[in-house]
């Protein structure tokens, strides 16, 4: 049995637009938060900060937690290819320079092809993971209270 992973997630929101990172796998194009893994010895805010460098360019100030989410791949739409998956991600409120954007060379990883901020209300027309979560972030991008920190075993 694998451990459960700790993951780091920015939300960054610049001009109704929210930065992601573009991805490539055998069905297409898809979205991410930028962030990743914790490692020993580094707080959640270090490892976002590490990661949003590494698959961006873009230094982010981290704010406040809003969502956690739980990933146990047998549960979901991947299973047949990592079904032994346990991660917990922490979703942090970003902020980036005004002027800062996104590079798309030299990416941490194999899966990415590149990192742009997109607008707000083309999320749900895209594929995005979780897409559990496209609602929540549109929600709180437009300032609506009353929603969930914790939101469960999603995808």
């Amino acid at each position: 049995m694998a451990s459960i992973r700790n993951s780091a997630k920015a939300v960054v929101v610049r001009d109704g637009r929210l930065l992601v990172t573009i991805n490539q796998d055998r069905d297409g194009t898809f979205y991410l938060l930028p962030g990743g893994g914790q490692e020993r010895g580094e707080t959640l805010a270090q490892a976002l900060v590490r990661e949003c460098l590494e698959e961006t360019g873009i230094h982010v100030g981290v704010g406040d937690l809003l969502f956690a989410r739980e990933y146990l791949s047998a549960h979901h739409e991947f299973a047949a290819y990592e079904s032994d998956e346990h991660q917990i991600e922490f979703m942090f409120a970003c902020r980036a320079g005004a002027t800062e954007e996104p590079r798309s060379e030299r990416l941490a990883d194999s899966w990415q092809v590149g990192a742009a901020f997109v607008p707000l209300d083309q999320l749900t027309e895209l594929r995005f993971y979780p897409a559990a979560l496209k609602d929540p972030l549109v929600k709180w991008a437009r300032g609506s209270g009353d929603l969930p920190c914790y939101l469960g075993d999603i995808n």
